[in-house]
């Protein structure tokens, strides 16, 4: 018996220990006074109410009842118990629960999560699977989850909460968007500090030719990283790095899920506040007090089309604003007050047939794909080509810069939310199509010759023997004045 319990794993050992305690009351319906160490479990009809909670099994997370800032609304949540103003995920966010109505929150015999006040449930959650002998459990890396059979690999997970993300991505949670399997999970901002209902904005995957993460205020994008360039996200910081390692998976160039690693001895998260912005705490060494790593926006070149059409955003320029070459500002007085959403204009129109060249523009956040074409086995030179072809082309690049450069991205119209990166790789640049006339001098002729060659190659022997000839026979004029001189 005694090597038996040693081979006891703890969510075993807590659940042997919740179980002593439903036979050591002798009435059906328990109300658990949770919060002791070894009080890891909560079992069918055993309740949860007003200053009880549930604690993981190291004292990472504490779940229970809270009112949050100055509210005195009622919200079943998890919070870090060393901080517990760093709430992590709320249940019934919808449906706030008032003073008057004191609650309470069980385990049915089926499996299902229910908060209920007197005979009104106010949240439910249940799953497809019927329980047989459920268990619920708070785990050290804040994920609240539902065991059968008291299973403890996820593949046994009958419910959990990293499946329903509120404002807060944990490591171990995944942000999520795979058509197929019809599951999308994102990030939703707290409406206020005082309220966590569903606000304003949305931290999501968007898969529209190249995957990108956006977030989104109602349905008008307010900040995007940038495409996936083969690395990184073309506009941000390249990961892994020293404070975040990231887990993607792709499908059929698909991203199919973002998110982190849970490691034990790492406490991190990563909030969409109420204002949009993103915000990364890393816990201190005590554990008693949360750091900021990092932001986004950085800057207010992070701002979508912060620049209108066909600009791009500086960060490092006086006026952080500018035009495309070949461009000018759409309405000059509203420029000059740096006014800039009004964007630029051509200042002359394309040549279609043979009279456009293209401007590179090194290191760039690439424009927002609202019209594009994309291959993603093409060369730099076929895609130019290719743009080349057609006239409603305004530019092209390679999405990837992975193996020296792959693939092949044009796009069509106006440019929206263009950003220089002031340490970019040099290889994720833009090909920006203007009149020859709109181009150096060098770059011009460098254009033509290989727009139009054969033409170029005849004037320019044309050209070379008529200056040859000039020259020879100026020299010997020269000669023989020189030889008659000296007769």
């Amino acid at each position: 018996m005694k090597s038996k319990l040693l081979d006891l794993n703890m969510a075993q050992l807590c659940l042997y220990t919740s179980i002593l305690c439903c036979l050591l009351h002798s009435i059906p319906f328990l109300s658990l006074t949770v919060g002791a160490v070894d009080e890891c479990s909560l079992l069918p009809y055993q309740t949860l109410v007003i200053g009880q909670t549930l604690i993981s099994q190291n004292q990472v997370f504490e779940m229970g009842f809270f009112s949050p800032g100055k509210s005195s609304n009622r919200f079943l949540g998890i919070w870090y118990k060393s901080t517990p103003e760093a709430v992590v995920w709320v249940a019934n966010r919808n449906h706030p629960i008032t003073a008057s109505q004191p609650p309470l929150f069980m385990i049915s015999r089926n499996g299902s999560l229910v908060i209920s006040s007197g005979k009104s449930i106010i949240w439910l959650a249940n799953s497809s699977v019927v329980a047989t002998n459920p268990v619920l459990q708070l785990l050290d890396s804040g994920n609240l989850v539902l065991l059968n059979n008291n299973t403890s690999t996820t593949e046994g997970y009958i419910w959990q909460s990293f499946d329903y993300p509120t404002d807060t991505m944990l490591p171990g949670m995944k942000m999520v968007d795979d058509v197929d399997a019809g599951v999308e999970r994102y990030l939703t901002s707290w409406r206020s500090p005082d309220d966590p209902s569903p606000g304003e904005y949305v931290h999501r995957i968007q898969n529209r030719g190249l995957a990108e993460v956006v977030t989104l205020r109602g349905a008008t994008k307010r900040y995007r990283v940038g495409q996936w360039n083969g690395m990184h996200f073309c506009g941000g910081a390249p990961f892994p790095n020293s404070i975040f390692k990231v887990d993607l998976v792709f499908k059929q160039e698909r991203l199919i899920s973002i998110g982190e690693v849970y490691e034990s001895s790492l406490l991190v998260r990563t909030i969409l506040d109420t204002s949009g912005t993103i915000l990364r705490h890393t816990m201190n060494a005590r554990k008693d007090k949360w750091n900021l790593a990092i932001t986004f926006p950085q800057e207010l070149c992070d701002e979508y089309g912060s620049c209108g059409p066909n600009g791009i955003c500086r960060s490092d320029r006086p006026v952080r604003c500018q035009c495309f070459k070949g461009f000018a500002p759409k309405f000059q007085k509203d420029w000059d007050l740096q006014d800039w959403s009004g964007g630029c204009n051509r200042t002359k129109l394309l040549n279609c047939d043979g009279g456009d060249g293209f401007q590179e523009i090194r290191g760039v956040k690439y424009p927002d794909m609202l019209r594009f074409w994309l291959n993603t086995t093409m060369s730099l030179g076929e895609c130019k080509a290719e743009c080349f072809k057609n006239c409603s082309c305004t530019a092209y690049a390679n999405p990837f810069i992975t193996n020296g450069g792959s693939g092949c991205l044009m796009w069509f119209g106006d440019l929206i939310d263009t950003k220089g990166l002031s340490a970019a790789d040099s290889k994720q640049n833009i090909y920006i199509r203007v009149p020859l006339s709109e181009l150096d001098s060098s770059r011009g002729l460098e254009e033509e010759v290989n727009k139009r060659p054969t033409k170029f190659i005849l004037v320019s022997i044309a050209s070379g023997v008529l200056v040859s000839a000039i020259i020879n026979g100026a020299v010997l004029f020269m000669s023989r004045r020189k030889g008659q001189g000296n007769n």
